[in-house]
């Protein structure tokens, strides 16, 4: 009898045995249908059959007729789940949230009838010549004929057309003529088409100032994969971004291409996981979870804005797709892009030493210059007591209007207020789960908290002394810089971008298309708007507060403001019009500030490099946070405190606490932190693996290990 290990997809330590069946020749990669339970589950085969031994095993039930599992995602799979110390399970069950025993649905097109002689309408004859390209599917046909698809069916009735079994994606056309590229962009994109066609793996950054073509640059790259006949899979940061990517890609390559986030339905899932298995997404684009789908061929990676720390996940599994996707390229033999304006001090440091290729491009495209940046000091410009907007921005904004052109005010921080106290007792609207305030968001008439979602009706009287109509909104969120702009500037057409208002790939395509016709004048934006866009029209970017980001004790916070309000700051002045970007602060001698307005990303890195460096801070050193959480405050702390007095203690390794997270409460757990720094040739792994054995966990309490955090909350 032989056994075969078959890996699940739930939080098992390892594979489980079970019995190979006779007649059933399994391989590592094969996908199965094992009994689990009660119940039967897919998994993947991770290894050869060996023999069983005396005990009994129960027998896997069916092989799945699937393409197995290919040997680099597998060792994707066991690298994240060894590095980022994770269970093997839950990193499979990325690759596996698809029901995989569901067949993908056929999908019919139509393609004309050749040699059909009946007699046809005028109606009918318009739809017929909307086939003459390619095969399309009923609704694709009845969008471009502006017909309905009772029409279509008739045609089809008399045989003037076919329907035909059609794959779920065009190819992609590499010839498909694309703009003309400056001479930068040309050297760029000849170099990557090198890589490409070299079929070995490489790590290249494509730096280049915002608005200098990087998109299209990196396109060139993707169509000498499609030559091949290799895949490519593109990384964004957010999937809201992908409307105007989309529309790129149709422009270089003729169609779109397959994508991959959370909003696709369980259907469309399933019929793109499948599309990807069989080689028949040529090109996909998605969010970071992307990384583990089956591609049989990957030619290709690109990470766009490789520097967002978005691409870290911060629930169950704590991975960095970033740097998952450079591992996976490793697997692959494959080349990978990383591509930003303002690419994260691990990445420039990798160029450094000579670890990672750097093409530049230092210049807009077509002529477009950089817009200005200039600081408004806030000391000697004040705003109106109550409100937001220096009266130098609201001069500004008012001559961009005048002109007719776009502007922006951009403040990081969503809802009206960040806080409520009261007037008359001070108490402040707090989390009941978290140790966070609730934040005002007034077209819902509801306070909400932004860590766990709980939300409670904005009360008329304070819920601690009863004193009525004294809740006093604090702080500014977008909503309330909205509510100013409208009061200041009544005539102009607003709207407000933020991701609890657009939270879907096609809610960001309809706002994107209303501002790039010319329909709205005034932008007010969180984050979301910072992120890749290209609006012609955009010459004034405000920043409400540019000091936002700043305070605190975290790491990258110096990095993390720049990069933000460096890229926000790049909307501005992407087209003929001249742009310019006006900083409200405190503090105009900032680092941050000074190197934004001379345009100094590089001197800026560089200092943060030699301030990191002796202490062994990343890149420069390692970093693992542990974090123990429980939803009583008591047993968080001994078992903390347990940990603290276990911790290793040899030279070249530092850990910090135990201290409260900052975020001390967290969805009704307590939370306490301890933080691990090593050199880089120490493996904090097989330290923390040590180190955690030695303490007995209750089953009440969750310790999570974050390597190489990027929140610190």
């Amino acid at each position: 009898m032989q056994s075969v290990p078959v890996l699940l997809p739930y939080p098992f330590p390892g594979p489980f045995d079970y019995e190979q069946p006779d007649g059933m020749d399994l391989s590592p990669g094969d996908l199965v249908l094992v009994p689990l339970n009660k119940s039967q589950t897919v998994g993947v085969v991770w290894a050869l059959p060996q023999p069983a031994g005396d005990h009994a095993l129960k027998p896997v039930t069916e092989r799945l007729d699937l393409p197995p599992m290919t040997e680099p995602l597998r060792k994707l799979v066991d690298w994240v789940a060894s590095y980022y110390m994770a269970r093997p399970g839950s990193v499979l069950a990325m690759a596996l949230r698809i029901d995989l025993r569901a067949a993908p649905a056929e999908r019919i097109a139509y393609r004309a009838t050749p040699n059909f002689t009946g007699k046809l309408t005028p109606q009918r004859q318009k739809l017929l010549s909307h086939l003459a390209a390619h095969p399309q599917t009923a609704a694709a046909l009845a969008r471009a004929a502006g017909v309905g698809t009772g029409v279509i069916k008739s045609l089809a009735a008399i045989g003037a057309i076919t329907p035909i079994s059609a794959p779920l994606f065009t190819h992609p056309n590499p010839e498909h003529p694309g703009p003309t590229l400056s001479a930068a962009q040309a050297s760029a994109a000849s170099a990557l088409r090198t890589l490409v066609t070299a079929r070995e793996f490489s790590v290249t950054l494509l730096q280049g100032v915002t608005g200098s073509g990087k998109t299209e640059t990196y396109f060139e790259a993707i169509a000498e994969c499609l030559r091949q006949n290799r895949q490519a899979l593109i990384l964004l940061p957010e999937i809201a971004l992908s409307s105007q990517w989309l529309s790129r890609f149709a422009r270089r390559f003729g169609v779109e291409p397959a994508v991959w986030h959370s909003d696709l339905t369980p259907a469309r899932r399933r019929d793109t996981w499948h599309a990807v298995a069989g080689g028949e997404a040529p090109v996909l684009v998605g969010a970071r979870s992307a990384l583990f789908l089956p591609f049989p061929d990957l030619g290709l990676i690109v990470v766009d804005e490789e520097h967002e720390t978005s691409f870290k996940q911060e629930e169950g599994v704590n991975y960095h797709a970033r740097d998952a996707a450079v591992v996976r390229a490793r697997f692959e033999a494959a080349p990978i892009v990383l591509v930003s304006a303002t690419p994260s001090l691990e990445t420039v440091t990798n160029v450094e030493w000579g670890r990672y290729g750097h093409l530049d491009l230092p210049d807009r495209h077509a002529g477009a210059s950089l817009p200005q940046i200039a600081p408004i000091d806030l000391r000697e410009f004040p705003p109106e007591r109550g409100l937001f907007l220096s009266q130098p921005i609201i001069d500004a904004v008012h001559a961009t209007l005048a002109r007719g052109e776009q502007a922006m005010l951009f403040l990081n921080r969503r809802g009206y207020a960040p806080l409520t106290l009261c007037r008359h007792c001070g108490h402040r609207m707090q989390c009941k789960n978290c140790t966070a305030w609730l934040v005002e968001h007034r077209g819902r008439k509801s306070l909400i908290c932004h860590h766990c979602g709980h939300t409670v009706p904005r009360p008329q009287k304070c819920p601690a002394c009863d004193a009525e109509d004294s809740l006093a909104a604090i702080g500014p969120g977008v909503e309330r810089i909205a509510e100013e702009a409208a009061a200041l500037f009544p005539e102009s057409r607003r709207l407000i971008m933020a991701s609890d208002m657009i939270s879907s790939a096609r809610e960001a395509a309809r706002a994107v298309a209303a501002i790039e016709a010319r329909e709205i004048d005034l932008i007010i934006g969180t984050q979301m708007v910072a992120k890749g866009w290209h609006f012609p029209h955009l010459t004034l970017v405000v920043v409400v507060d540019a000091d936002l980001g700043l305070a605190g004790g975290d790491l990258r916070a110096g990095e993390r403001t720049l990069q933000l309000l460096h890229q926000v700051s790049g909307r501005a002045g992407r087209a003929g019009a001249p742009g310019q970007a006006l900083l409200q602060t405190y503090n105009p001698d900032h680092p941050v500030m000074r190197a934004l307005i001379a345009g100094d990303f590089g001197g800026f890195m560089a200092c943060e490099a030699q301030i990191r460096r002796p202490g062994h801070w990343p890149p420069f050193g390692r970093l693992a946070a542990i974090i123990i959480s429980s939803e009583q405050e008591r047993e968080a702390d001994q078992v903390a405190s347990l940990l603290a007095r276990a911790a290793p203690r040899a030279p070249n390794i530092d850990v910090l606490g135990p201290a409260p997270a900052p975020l001390s409460l967290l969805r009704g757990r307590h939370r306490r932190r301890l933080l691990l720094k090593a050199t880089r040739d120490i493996s904090v792994q097989s330290l923390l693996r040590d180190w955690l054995a030695q303490v007995p966990i209750p089953r009440a309490v969750r310790v999570d290990i974050d390597i190489d955090p990027v929140s610190f909350l």
